[in-house]
């Protein structure tokens, strides 16, 4: 959390104020939030002067492009959130990150608990770092049911576990996989490779028409209002929900009280009726 419905509401405020404007200045509080930039002082001294060419986005990361091919990435960790501001606008707590713009805008990271990041990387920094790691995007390159079928065969990891591995496929986090989880009618520990074809589709179909509902109602912020959109705004897909965080409340589905487990030290949510332990 924030996951990819999050990240894009994100990037799709940010793209207007931001694509062809100029960097005038990267201002870094606190030192960790430099901690995947392999020399940390590259990252104000790259960035400075360059011109936003693009406001793009991979999984869960904002991959913002400079001119002099250098990308500018933001991951918001367990409790970051982007802020767009003016100059000399009041600024929350934990803003550790504020990035200048001629313009008088400003772009900033606030993050409580220091788990995101920000970096400026040249093409072979992404390429071999975790960024050259990631799975195709969920969002917009989500591979064919065939083909997540292969990939699954034979894997005994269950499968809630397998699609938060960013490796796999990347975008989808603890909220949004028992949400998939639960709208294509598999249980989150089944085995991966114990799937059958019909389980696989229906786990393909049920991907995009959840992260698009998250995006379409500005992704989800929950009681503790960590994430909000770069406007200040709450996401309001947590009135939406079918089953994260709704231990002993009904299934919208079937009315059966969802139940709690533990994969892999994440929470998981599911509908024991919904989502049985077998084949459907």
């Amino acid at each position: 959390m924030p996951e990819l419905p999050e990240v894009e509401a994100t990037r799709r405020h940010l793209r207007p104020a931001i694509e062809g404007n100029v960097i005038a200045g990267f201002e870094v509080r606190r030192p960790r939030m430099l901690r995947r930039q392999p020399r940390p002082a590259d990252a104000a001294d790259r960035a400075a002067g360059r011109r936003v060419t693009e406001v793009g986005r991979h999984g869960k990361f904002l991959m913002i492009g400079l001119d002099g091919d250098l990308t500018w990435v933001m991951h918001l960790g367990m409790s970051g959130r982007v802020a767009l501001a003016s100059a000399g606008e009041e600024e929350a707590a934990h803003t550790n990150v504020v990035v200048h713009f001629r313009d008088g805008a400003e772009v900033r990271l606030v993050d409580p608990r220091t788990f995101g990041f920000v970096s400026v990387l040249t093409p072979d920094e992404v390429a071999t770092g975790p960024l050259g790691a990631l799975g195709p995007d969920a969002l917009t390159a989500l591979p064919p049911w065939e083909d997540l079928a292969r990939a699954m065969a034979g894997r005994v990891v269950p499968i809630k576990p397998l699609l938060l591995d960013q490796r796999f496929v990347a975008g989808i986090g603890n909220i949004y996989a028992d949400e998939i989880l639960h709208r294509a009618g598999v249980h989150p520990a089944r085995p991966a490779g114990e799937l059958g074809a019909g389980e696989v589709q229906r786990l393909r179909d049920a991907v995009l028409p959840v992260l698009e509902d998250g995006l379409a109602h500005g992704g989800t912020s929950l009681d503790d209002l960590a994430y909000l959109l770069p406007d200040g705004r709450a996401g309001e897909y947590l009135h939406r929900l079918r089953v994260y965080g709704r231990h002993g409340l009904a299934c919208p589905v079937c009315g059966t009280g969802v139940e709690r487990l533990v994969l892999r030290q994440r929470s998981t949510f599911f509908c024991p009726e919904c989502q049985p332990v077998g084949e459907r």
